[in-house]
Protein backbone atom coordinates (compact mmCIF):
# COMPACT_ATOMS: atom_id res chain seq x y z
CA UNK A 1 0.00 0.00 0.00
CA UNK A 2 0.96 3.62 -0.56
CA UNK A 3 0.28 6.59 1.68
CA UNK A 4 0.62 10.26 0.83
CA UNK A 5 2.44 12.65 3.13
CA UNK A 6 2.60 16.43 2.93
CA UNK A 7 6.10 17.70 3.63
CA UNK A 8 7.15 21.27 4.36
CA UNK A 9 10.81 22.26 4.57
CA UNK A 10 12.37 25.67 5.08
CA UNK A 11 15.38 26.13 2.82
CA UNK A 12 17.74 29.11 2.43
CA UNK A 13 15.97 29.94 -0.86
CA UNK A 14 12.41 29.64 0.45
CA UNK A 15 9.82 27.20 1.73
CA UNK A 16 9.45 23.86 0.01
CA UNK A 17 6.09 22.08 0.17
CA UNK A 18 5.63 18.71 -1.45
CA UNK A 19 3.34 15.70 -1.38
CA UNK A 20 5.15 12.37 -1.49
CA UNK A 21 3.97 8.80 -1.80
CA UNK A 22 5.50 6.35 0.65
CA UNK A 23 5.08 2.56 0.71
CA UNK A 24 3.66 1.46 4.05
CA UNK A 25 5.04 -2.08 3.87
CA UNK A 26 8.55 -3.45 4.20
CA UNK A 27 10.87 -2.22 1.44
CA UNK A 28 14.62 -2.11 0.69
CA UNK A 29 16.49 1.11 1.36
CA UNK A 30 16.72 1.71 -2.41
CA UNK A 31 12.95 2.33 -2.42
CA UNK A 32 13.51 5.71 -0.77
CA UNK A 33 15.98 6.90 -3.44
CA UNK A 34 13.49 8.37 -5.98
CA UNK A 35 11.66 10.25 -3.24
CA UNK A 36 14.88 11.71 -1.85
CA UNK A 37 16.10 12.77 -5.28
CA UNK A 38 12.80 14.50 -5.92
CA UNK A 39 13.00 16.48 -2.68
CA UNK A 40 16.57 17.43 -3.51
CA UNK A 41 15.55 18.64 -6.98
CA UNK A 42 12.65 20.67 -5.57
CA UNK A 43 14.98 22.35 -3.08
CA UNK A 44 17.44 22.96 -5.90
CA UNK A 45 14.69 24.50 -8.04
CA UNK A 46 14.16 27.17 -5.38
CA UNK A 47 17.86 28.02 -5.57
CA UNK A 48 17.60 28.19 -9.38
CA UNK A 49 14.64 30.56 -9.19
CA UNK A 50 16.49 32.78 -6.75
CA UNK A 51 19.58 32.82 -8.96
CA UNK A 52 17.57 33.65 -12.09
CA UNK A 53 15.74 36.42 -10.23
CA UNK A 54 19.17 37.86 -9.41
CA UNK A 55 19.91 38.12 -13.15
CA UNK A 56 21.84 34.90 -13.73
CA UNK A 57 21.28 32.43 -16.57
CA UNK A 58 21.53 28.67 -16.17
CA UNK A 59 24.14 27.36 -18.63
CA UNK A 60 23.43 23.63 -18.38
CA UNK A 61 21.42 22.01 -21.18
CA UNK A 62 21.02 18.70 -23.02
CA UNK A 63 24.15 17.74 -24.91
CA UNK A 64 26.46 19.71 -22.62
CA UNK A 65 28.34 16.81 -21.06
CA UNK A 66 31.60 18.30 -19.78
CA UNK A 67 30.65 17.40 -16.21
CA UNK A 68 30.16 13.79 -17.34
CA UNK A 69 33.95 13.46 -17.26
CA UNK A 70 34.12 14.06 -13.50
CA UNK A 71 34.44 11.58 -10.67
CA UNK A 72 30.86 11.19 -9.43
CA UNK A 73 30.24 9.81 -5.91
CA UNK A 74 27.13 7.79 -5.13
CA UNK A 75 25.72 6.39 -1.91
CA UNK A 76 25.07 2.71 -1.24
CA UNK A 77 21.28 3.09 -1.69
CA UNK A 78 21.86 4.77 -5.06
CA UNK A 79 24.24 2.00 -6.15
CA UNK A 80 21.64 -0.64 -5.30
CA UNK A 81 18.90 1.34 -7.08
CA UNK A 82 21.09 1.69 -10.17
CA UNK A 83 21.83 -2.03 -10.22
CA UNK A 84 18.12 -2.81 -9.98
CA UNK A 85 17.40 -0.44 -12.86
CA UNK A 86 20.13 -1.81 -15.12
CA UNK A 87 18.74 -5.31 -14.64
CA UNK A 88 15.46 -4.13 -16.22
CA UNK A 89 17.13 -2.85 -19.42
CA UNK A 90 16.65 -4.68 -22.74
CA UNK A 91 19.45 -7.10 -23.53
CA UNK A 92 20.92 -4.99 -26.34
CA UNK A 93 21.03 -1.84 -24.21
CA UNK A 94 22.54 -3.71 -21.28
CA UNK A 95 25.17 -5.21 -23.59
CA UNK A 96 26.21 -1.74 -24.82
CA UNK A 97 26.46 -0.54 -21.24
CA UNK A 98 28.54 -3.56 -20.26
CA UNK A 99 30.92 -2.79 -23.10
CA UNK A 100 31.29 0.86 -22.06
CA UNK A 101 31.90 -0.20 -18.46
CA UNK A 102 34.63 -2.55 -19.65
CA UNK A 103 36.29 0.25 -21.65
CA UNK A 104 36.19 2.51 -18.60
CA UNK A 105 37.67 -0.19 -16.37
CA UNK A 106 40.48 -0.88 -18.85
CA UNK A 107 41.37 2.82 -19.06
CA UNK A 108 41.33 3.25 -15.29
CA UNK A 109 43.48 0.15 -14.82
CA UNK A 110 45.97 1.46 -17.38
CA UNK A 111 46.34 4.69 -15.43
CA UNK A 112 46.48 3.05 -12.02
CA UNK A 113 43.15 4.42 -10.77
CA UNK A 114 40.77 1.45 -10.84
CA UNK A 115 42.01 -0.14 -7.62
CA UNK A 116 42.00 3.25 -5.88
CA UNK A 117 38.35 3.71 -6.81
CA UNK A 118 37.46 0.20 -5.66
CA UNK A 119 39.22 0.80 -2.35
CA UNK A 120 37.37 4.08 -1.93
CA UNK A 121 34.04 2.27 -2.10
CA UNK A 122 35.15 -0.39 0.38
CA UNK A 123 36.91 1.85 2.88
CA UNK A 124 35.46 2.16 6.37
CA UNK A 125 36.98 5.66 6.44
CA UNK A 126 36.06 7.50 3.22
CA UNK A 127 38.72 10.03 2.21
CA UNK A 128 38.24 13.64 3.21
CA UNK A 129 38.31 16.43 0.64
CA UNK A 130 42.08 16.86 0.92
CA UNK A 131 42.77 13.16 0.34
CA UNK A 132 40.19 12.95 -2.45
CA UNK A 133 41.49 15.93 -4.41
CA UNK A 134 44.48 14.15 -6.09
CA UNK A 135 42.21 11.28 -7.19
CA UNK A 136 39.61 13.76 -8.47
CA UNK A 137 42.24 15.59 -10.50
CA UNK A 138 43.79 12.40 -11.89
CA UNK A 139 40.39 11.08 -12.92
CA UNK A 140 39.32 14.39 -14.50
CA UNK A 141 42.62 14.66 -16.38
CA UNK A 142 41.72 11.48 -18.31
CA UNK A 143 38.53 13.11 -19.67
CA UNK A 144 36.88 9.70 -19.61
CA UNK A 145 33.21 9.87 -20.56
CA UNK A 146 30.87 8.42 -17.97
CA UNK A 147 30.05 4.81 -18.91
CA UNK A 148 26.38 5.79 -18.82
CA UNK A 149 26.96 8.51 -21.42
CA UNK A 150 25.83 7.55 -24.92
CA UNK A 151 26.42 9.98 -27.82
CA UNK A 152 26.95 12.79 -25.29
CA UNK A 153 23.54 12.16 -23.69
CA UNK A 154 22.91 10.47 -20.35
CA UNK A 155 21.39 7.05 -21.03
CA UNK A 156 20.02 6.82 -17.48
CA UNK A 157 18.82 10.40 -17.17
CA UNK A 158 15.78 9.66 -15.01
CA UNK A 159 17.90 7.37 -12.82
CA UNK A 160 21.07 9.49 -12.71
CA UNK A 161 22.75 9.99 -9.32
CA UNK A 162 21.86 12.90 -7.08
CA UNK A 163 25.35 14.37 -7.51
CA UNK A 164 24.73 14.71 -11.25
CA UNK A 165 21.46 16.56 -10.62
CA UNK A 166 23.08 19.01 -8.22
CA UNK A 167 25.87 20.42 -10.42
CA UNK A 168 24.33 23.41 -12.18
CA UNK A 169 26.32 26.48 -13.23
CA UNK A 170 25.63 30.03 -14.31
CA UNK A 171 29.12 30.66 -15.69
CA UNK A 172 29.66 30.25 -19.47
CA UNK A 173 29.19 26.65 -20.59
CA UNK A 174 32.58 26.58 -22.32
CA UNK A 175 34.31 27.15 -18.98
CA UNK A 176 33.22 23.65 -17.95
CA UNK A 177 35.58 22.18 -20.54
CA UNK A 178 38.44 22.88 -18.10
CA UNK A 179 37.20 22.97 -14.52
CA UNK A 180 40.75 23.20 -13.20
CA UNK A 181 41.60 26.42 -15.01
CA UNK A 182 38.18 28.07 -14.91
CA UNK A 183 36.37 29.25 -11.78
CA UNK A 184 32.89 28.00 -12.67
CA UNK A 185 29.99 29.48 -10.75
CA UNK A 186 27.72 26.72 -9.41
CA UNK A 187 24.25 27.25 -8.02
CA UNK A 188 24.13 26.59 -4.29
CA UNK A 189 23.08 23.10 -3.21
CA UNK A 190 21.02 23.25 0.01
CA UNK A 191 20.78 19.46 0.43
CA UNK A 192 23.38 16.94 -0.73
CA UNK A 193 21.10 13.98 -1.30
CA UNK A 194 23.90 11.47 -1.94
CA UNK A 195 25.61 12.12 1.42
CA UNK A 196 22.19 12.23 3.12
CA UNK A 197 21.41 8.77 1.72
CA UNK A 198 24.88 7.64 2.78
CA UNK A 199 24.19 8.76 6.34
CA UNK A 200 20.84 6.98 6.25
CA UNK A 201 22.48 3.76 5.07
CA UNK A 202 25.15 3.98 7.75
CA UNK A 203 22.52 4.48 10.45
CA UNK A 204 20.37 1.58 9.25
CA UNK A 205 23.28 -0.87 8.94
CA UNK A 206 25.57 0.48 11.68
CA UNK A 207 28.34 0.90 9.13
CA UNK A 208 30.33 3.92 7.96
CA UNK A 209 28.83 5.99 5.12
CA UNK A 210 30.18 4.85 1.77
CA UNK A 211 31.68 6.99 -0.96
CA UNK A 212 31.31 4.88 -4.10
CA UNK A 213 32.61 6.19 -7.46
CA UNK A 214 29.94 5.90 -10.14
CA UNK A 215 32.31 4.04 -12.48
CA UNK A 216 32.50 1.20 -9.92
CA UNK A 217 28.95 1.46 -8.53
CA UNK A 218 27.49 -1.55 -10.36
CA UNK A 219 30.46 -3.71 -9.41
CA UNK A 220 30.12 -2.56 -5.79
CA UNK A 221 26.38 -3.27 -5.71
CA UNK A 222 26.98 -6.74 -7.15
CA UNK A 223 29.57 -7.57 -4.50
CA UNK A 224 27.32 -6.27 -1.71
CA UNK A 225 23.93 -7.41 -3.03
CA UNK A 226 23.22 -9.44 0.11
CA UNK A 227 23.40 -6.24 2.16
CA UNK A 228 20.38 -4.98 0.22
CA UNK A 229 18.20 -7.84 1.42
CA UNK A 230 16.96 -6.33 4.74
CA UNK A 231 13.62 -4.55 4.64
CA UNK A 232 12.33 -1.58 6.62
CA UNK A 233 8.97 0.10 6.99
CA UNK A 234 8.63 2.74 4.28
CA UNK A 235 7.43 5.35 6.76
CA UNK A 236 10.41 4.61 9.01
CA UNK A 237 12.76 5.18 6.10
CA UNK A 238 11.03 8.47 5.31
CA UNK A 239 11.33 9.73 8.89
CA UNK A 240 15.01 8.86 9.07
CA UNK A 241 15.70 10.28 5.62
CA UNK A 242 14.00 13.58 6.51
CA UNK A 243 16.18 13.79 9.60
CA UNK A 244 19.26 13.71 7.37
CA UNK A 245 17.76 16.36 5.08
CA UNK A 246 17.10 18.63 8.05
CA UNK A 247 20.74 18.26 9.11
CA UNK A 248 21.95 19.48 5.72
CA UNK A 249 19.45 22.33 5.65
CA UNK A 250 20.62 23.41 9.10
CA UNK A 251 24.20 23.50 7.83
CA UNK A 252 23.08 25.47 4.76
CA UNK A 253 21.38 28.07 6.97
CA UNK A 254 24.47 28.36 9.16
CA UNK A 255 26.69 28.81 6.12
CA UNK A 256 24.37 31.47 4.72
CA UNK A 257 24.40 33.35 8.03
CA UNK A 258 28.20 33.19 8.13
CA UNK A 259 28.48 34.44 4.54
CA UNK A 260 26.03 37.27 5.25
CA UNK A 261 27.91 38.28 8.39
CA UNK A 262 31.23 38.33 6.54
CA UNK A 263 29.65 40.45 3.79
CA UNK A 264 28.28 42.93 6.32
CA UNK A 265 31.65 43.24 7.99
Amino acid sequence: MIEQYDIALNTPAGRLTSTVEVPTGLVPVSAIVPLMRRLGEEAQALEEQQSIAAGNTLSCKKGCAACCRMLVPVSAPEAFALRDYVQTLPDAERARLTQRLAVTRTALLAHGLWNDLLEMGESANPPDDAALEPINRAYYALRLPCPFLEQEVCSIYEQRPAACRELLVTSPAEWCQDLVANPVQPIAVPVRIGPALGLLWGELTDTPPRLIPLATALAWAERHHEENQPRWQGTQLLDRALDKIWRFLSQAFQQKETTTAQGDS
